[in-house]
């Protein structure tokens, strides 16, 4: 087995998403992953909206959540969150693809803070999230 940083982060991510069945039965797929940083991506669906008619904060929470998990986790090593935060910036229809950028901004021993950029598909930032990661001291791979 590689120990090549993106092999490792590829293996990972594909370990945690597999069981993952949240994220796969909202429609989640993962676009992208780099060591520390992953982004995934999701349609909003009528079954997703609140009385406004709009995305329910929920899904786009659950969505910001993903991406963190898989982000915090590409590592390889088993990690958790600690405290997840959501700022909605932008109502979103049903239809809009959305993509969840989510990156590292900062680790230190068993510690980690991860933002995550939800955005529609032409770049417009639609929610900001920022989570606390905890490593559990497992192989997440």
């Amino acid at each position: 087995m590689s120990d090549d940083p993106q092999d490792r982060a590829q293996r990972a991510v594909a370990a945690l998403y597999g069981p993952d069945r949240a994220s796969q039965s909202l429609g989640m797929q993962i676009l992208t992953v780099a060591p520390g940083a992953v982004s995934v991506g999701m349609t909003v669906r009528e079954d997703m909206t609140n009385g406004h008619g709009i995305c329910h904060g929920g899904f786009l929470f659950t969505l910001a959540d993903s991406a963190f998990a898989f982000s915090c986790n590409s590592a390889g090593e088993a990690t958790v969150a600690a405290s997840g935060q959501i700022d909605f910036l932008e109502p979103v229809a049903v239809g809009e693809r959305l993509v969840a950028a989510g990156r590292v901004l900062w680790e230190r021993g068993r510690q980690g803070i991860y933002v995550v950029d939800v955005m529609r598909a032409d770049g417009t930032l639609v929610a900001l999230f920022r989570g606390r990661s905890h490593k559990i001291g497992k192989t997440a791979s």
